[in-house]
């Protein structure tokens, strides 16, 4: 498989959500593929632990502009659910890849996955790949 050139990574400021930006960054620098970050509160709400503050985006810009890797960070306080801005900013770029990352579930919850999960891999346009964080 050759490098996407263009990967759009679901972030959350949580272990999940830096091991979807690790996994895109190993991809990007493997090519020369350009992320764009996208990052929401759960149903736009801005105080939702999902959200990430100025201060998690702002050391995000900086390591991968440290890297080298060209970026976008997307942020959409009106969001209507995380899944839908994933969605939208694949396609408004086109991608070749996305990455989520999946929190670890007890064994109901491994019934389903999130419902913002679930939506991405079940909608997106391109292939996703989810990514579970270290132990």
């Amino acid at each position: 498989m050759t490098a996407p050139a263009t990967i759009v990574v679901g972030y959350v400021p949580t272990p999940e959500g830096l091991a979807a930006v690790e996994y895109a960054v190993d991809e990007a620098q493997r090519g020369t593929a350009r992320l764009v970050i996208v990052n929401s509160g759960v149903r736009g709400y801005d105080s939702d632990p999902a959200f990430a503050t100025p201060t998690d985006l702002d050391a995000l810009a900086g390591r991968l502009t440290g890297l080298g890797i060209e970026h976008e960070i997307r942020q959409a306080p009106q969001a209507i659910s995380p899944a839908e801005e994933i969605l939208q900013a694949a396609s408004d770029v086109d991608a070749d890849l996305i990455v989520i990352g999946l929190r670890r579930r007890s064994p109901v919850g491994k019934l389903f996955l999130g419902s913002s999960s679930q939506q991405v891999i079940l909608d997106a346009a391109c292939p996703v790949v989810a990514v579970k964080r270290p132990d």
